[in-house]
């Protein structure tokens, strides 16, 4: 018979098992090679140690810069801001108004033709915020000539009635005059912005004026050198172009005032841009 084949031998069964994987040697550590110059010879170069218990955030909160209006002055951390265009002397918020878009909103500072009109010279201000609720101007220009004619002192409102009075002078006023005297070259301003109510009245609504929206003239100049008073030559002899130019207001304004219509214009002309629903307001 042949030979039979030796038999395999027995494996023990703890050989069967899978062995474990060897477990991974922790990674070594990377030391990071000694300066050039010995720390110890430099004691400067060493970092500081914070102190305890300081935690440094991953993101530093920078506060917002404080908002200043013009020509305002911080009275205190978190005080108010007192506005020199707010003349009730109270103090304003420093929260302004926000700048209302579309025409009129421009870079404050601009100086020059403001207004999108090039007869309309001025300058851009920063939003207007009045303490009273209701007063303030979101667009505010600083007015000092419209059509040629100068402004005896800057005139604060809003284009809308920059644009108004750029146009009462070209359509109504110039032509009422014509040559006279030379023909106009002035306009004696009683009042622009005023944070107020309707004819200083306690308790009345705000005034267009606190709006932007009013100018007050008390007078015209001419280029001769003369002039004329609403108190004192509307109601005179000289008093017809006046006259005249009052009524050609009515329509480039909503609201028109003067002598003889509510006992408290008899030495203005009032002009204001304000929407009444009948249509424009005149006497």
């Amino acid at each position: 018979m042949p030979e039979r084949a030796e038999s395999a031998s027995l494996v023990p069964a703890e050989a069967l098992r899978p062995r474990a994987r060897p477990e991974t040697p922790p990674a070594a550590t990377v030391v990071a090679a000694a300066p050039t110059t010995p720390i110890a010879l430099y004691p400067a170069l060493r970092p500081e140690a914070r102190p305890a218990g300081v935690i440094v955030p991953r993101q530093a909160q920078v506060a917002p810069a404080p908002v200043l209006l013009p020509g305002a002055r911080t009275q205190g951390r978190g005080a108010a801001l007192h506005n020199p265009n707010d003349n009730s002397g109270q103090l304003v918020p420093a929260a302004v108004v926000r700048p209302a878009p579309g025409i009129g909103a421009g870079i404050t500072g601009t100086r020059g033709a403001v207004c999108g009109v090039p007869g309309i010279i001025g300058e851009t201000i920063s939003p207007i915020a009045g303490r009273v609720n209701g007063c303030g101007i979101a667009n505010p220009v600083k007015i000092t000539s419209v059509n040629g004619v100068r402004l005896s002192q800057a005139a604060t409102m809003d284009c809308d009635t920059a644009r108004a009075l750029n146009t009462w002078v070209q359509r109504g006023l110039k032509p009422a005059f014509g040559a006279t005297n030379g023909g106009v070259t002035g306009l004696q301003i009683a009042g622009s912005y005023v944070c107020r109510t309707r004819n200083h009245r306690a308790g009345a609504k705000i005034s267009e004026h606190g709006r932007g929206r009013a100018v007050d003239i008390s007078g015209i100049s001419f280029a001769n050198g003369t002039s004329l008073s609403i108190l004192r030559d509307y109601k005179g002899r000289q008093g017809a172009p006046i006259r005249a130019a009052h009524r050609a207001a009515c329509g480039i304004f909503g609201t028109t005032l003067g002598p003889g219509s509510d006992g408290m214009h008899e030495d203005h002309l009032h002009f204001d841009t304000a929407r009444h629903r009948k249509g424009s307001y005149c006497r």
